[in-house]
């Protein structure tokens, strides 16, 4: 090649290498601010309400902390709900209602919730039990029952073998 063609393909390069670098930067675009009021006294009680909902894109986070879009959606719903005059009783049960006790963060004890308040319990103690079953149940069995260590076949066995490189 001539140094020509080779100076060529390098500016050739640079261009594409410039323009993915220029599209990938656009598409990470900022995104634009949530909406804030201006009372500060709205905002709390906003941000108060907020953290009592689940994100359902999360599942893990209150809508408080979660920049899913839907998450955005629903502190602007409770900012409008409570222009309008709501109560935070009210916001509550609109969205309970429209989409289950899943949505609060700490849903009530109810028989429909009562899984999701005890269950981690039940698996913790059902875990312990059975650990202590099999702990009991091993300890009872007779030595020669379990398979003996390949470096502890017996009092010689060890006096048998060749000494090796010790790490």
């Amino acid at each position: 090649m001539s140094m020509r063609t080779l100076a060529h393909a390098r500016a050739v390069a640079l261009r594409i290498v410039l323009g993915l670098v220029l599209a990938a930067s656009a598409s990470l675009g900022a995104k634009e601010a949530a909406p804030v009021s201006a009372d500060p006294v709205l905002e709390a009680r906003v941000a108060r309400i907020a953290a009592e909902l689940r994100c359902l894109v999360c599942q893990n986070q209150t809508i408080a902390d979660s920049n899913a879009e839907l998450a955005v959606d629903l502190r602007q719903q409770v900012r409008e709900m409570l222009q309008r005059g709501d109560s935070e009783a009210q916001i509550l049960a609109y969205m309970t209602q429209r989409y289950g006790d899943f949505v609060l963060y700490r849903p009530p004890l109810k028989s429909t919730t009562a899984l999701l308040w005890f269950g981690p319990g039940v698996l913790l103690v059902g875990g312990v039990a059975v650990l202590l079953i099999v702990l009991r149940r091993r300890n009872r069995m007779d030595a020669d029952r379990f398979e003996a260590d390949p470096d502890e076949d017996g009092p010689t066995a060890g006096a048998e073998r060749e000494p090796g490189p010790t790490a």
